[in-house]
C-alpha cells in the first residue's frame, strides 16, 4: 500500500501513467514532382514508369503527373495510374511545367518549346541522330539533361542498355521463330529441334548483350548456334557466362559466308564503338543463303550490319530480297512494350527514391559516379565533349562544374 502523500498525488494526475513510445522518424528530405508525358515518337509504345513504380514513389512522398493514355500502349490505363496515386492530365503542357520530366524517347522541339525552364529532362541520347538545335534549346532553357542511356549502375554496367539488349535479344529469336513458320510465308520449320530432327542452323553476329541472349534462346529452343564477333575476349566471356560450350569464330569473311549459306537464321547483333555499325555480310553472302531464310537486323538503328537491310516498321516488319526474308525494325523493345516498360522502371524509380533521399537532382549527380556519367547538360551547359566537338558548341566538364553549387 502507498502511504507516500507526494506519490499518491503524481498517480492522480496520471504523471507516471504508461506513454507511447516515440520513435525517430525519418526525416524527409526533398519531395520530387515528375511528370511523364505521353510518347509521340513513331511506333513507340513503351512508358517511363508503370503503375506500381507511380505506386512506390507517391507512397514515399513524391508528386507524379501522366499525361492521358500515356501507358495505353503498354497495356496500362488512365485508371491503373490513378488508383496508383498518380495526377491525370489532359494537356501536355501540365506536364512540362514538372520539375523533372522523365521520358523514353528523345526530346523533340515540341516537347521542348513546352518546357518552362530550370528543369531535369531524363530521357534516351541518340548521338547520330541529334539535332543541334534541340541541344541549343534546352541550353537556352538552363534545362539539366541525363540519358539513360549513359548512367552506368554501381558495377559500371550501362544497366538500361543491357536490359534493352536482353529483351531485343530473346525477342529476336522468338520473331525469327515466327517468320520461319508457314503461315508467315516461310520455309514451314520449327525454330529448335527435336529428335530424328536436323535442328535449326542460326548464325549470330555479335557477342555483346544482344547476342548473348539470342544465344541463350536460341540454345533454349534446341538449335544449333554459331557465334561471330570480331572481340576474342567478348567470345571468352560469352563462352563463360553460358555455362556451355557453343560454336564461336571472330569474324573472317570466309568462315562467316560458309556458315551464313548453311544457316536458317541470321541474327545481326553488331554494335559500333560510335556511329554507324559495321556492315560485315555483304550482298552476295545473303544471295548465297537457302530460300525462305530469315535475316533480323537487330544493329538496324546504327546503319545495320548487312547490305542489304533497310529500315522498316512494326506495321510492315519484312521484306524479301534474294529469297531471304528480312526483318529490320529499329525499335524491337516497344514490339514487348508492357514487359519493357517494367523493365525501365525497375532501374528509374530506385534512382528518383535516391534523389527524394540526398534532397535533388544536384546532390545525386554530385554523390554518384555513374548517374553523373548521363548528364549531357547541367543547367543549361553542354557537358558532353563528343556532342560539343560534333556541332560546335563549347562544352565544360562536369566535375569543374559540381564543386561551385
Amino acid at each position: 500500500m502507498i502511504t507516500n502523500p507526494e506519490i499518491l498525488q503524481s498517480l492522480l494526475q496520471g504523471s507516471l501513467s504508461t506513454k507511447e513510445e516515440m520513435l525517430e522518424v525519418k526525416k524527409k528530405k526533398g519531395e520530387l514532382f515528375i511528370g511523364i508525358p505521353k510518347e509521340i515518337s513513331f511506333q513507340e509504345r513503351r512508358v517511363a514508369l508503370v503503375p506500381e513504380a507511380v505506386s512506390l514513389l507517391v507512397s514515399n512522398g513524391h508528386r507524379v503527373r501522366i499525361e492521358r493514355e500515356a501507358g495505353l500502349g503498354a497495356n496500362f490505363s488512365d485508371h491503373d495510374y490513378s488508383e496508383a496515386g498518380a495526377e491525370i492530365c489532359h494537356d501536355p503542357k501540365q506536364i512540362y511545367e514538372c520539375d523533372i520530366i522523365l521520358k523514353v524517347a528523345p526530346p523533340i522541339e515540341e516537347e521542348i518549346d513546352m518546357m518552362v525552364g530550370n528543369q531535369t529532362f531524363i530521357s534516351a541520347l541518340q548521338l547520330v541522330t541529334q539535332p543541334k538545335q534541340i541541344l541549343q534549346k534546352l541550353i537556352a532553357k538552363k534545362i539539366t539533361a541525363i540519358a539513360w542511356d549513359y548512367v552506368r549502375d554501381e558495377e559500371g554496367v550501362f544497366s538500361t542498355v543491357r536490359t534493352m539488349g536482353e529483351i531485343a535479344g530473346t525477342t529476336s529469336i522468338l520473331i525469327a521463330g515466327e517468320l520461319l513458320s508457314s503461315f508467315s510465308s516461310g520455309k514451314g520449320m520449327m525454330l529448335g529441334g527435336i529428335a530424328g530432327v536436323q535442328p535449326t542452323e542460326v548464325v549470330i553476329i555479335g557477342a555483346g548483350t544482344v547476342g548473348e541472349f539470342a544465344t541463350r534462346s536460341a540454345l533454349g529452343l534446341g538449335a544449333s548456334v554459331k557465334v561471330f564477333d570480331n572481340s576474342l575476349s567478348r567470345l571468352r566471356r560469352l563462352q563463360n557466362d553460358l555455362g556451355s560450350r557453343v560454336y564461336t569464330s571472330i569474324i573472317q569473311p570466309k568462315v562467316l559466308a560458309k556458315a551464313i549459306r548453311r544457316a536458317d537464321v541470321v541474327i545481326g547483333a553488331l554494335r559500333g564503338t560510335i556511329g554507324q555499325s559495321p556492315c560485315v555480310v555483304d550482298e552476295r553472302m545473303i544471295e548465297s543463303m537457302k530460300q525462305g531464310s530469315v535475316v533480323v537486323d537487330v544493329s538496324i538503328d546504327q546503319g545495320g550490319c548487312f547490305e542489304t537491310s533497310k529500315v522498316t516498321n512494326h506495321n510492315e516488319p519484312t521484306f524479301v530480297k534474294h529469297g531471304v526474308v528480312h526483318y529490320c525494325v529499329p525499335n524491337i523493345a516497344s514490339r514487348v512494350s508492357r514487359t519493357a516498360s517494367f523493365a525501365l522502371s525497375n532501374i528509374f524509380s530506385p534512382l528518383i527514391l535516391e534523389m527524394g533521399d540526398k534532397g535533388g537532382i544536384p546532390e545525386l549527380i554530385r554523390s554518384q559516379k555513374g548517374f553523373r556519367n548521363g548528364v549531357y547538360i547541367f543547367r543549361g551547359i553542354l557537358t558532353n565533349e563528343v556532342l560539343g566537338k560534333a556541332f560546335g558548341i563549347k562544352s565544360k566538364n562536369i566535375d569543374l562544374i559540381l564543386p561551385g553549387i
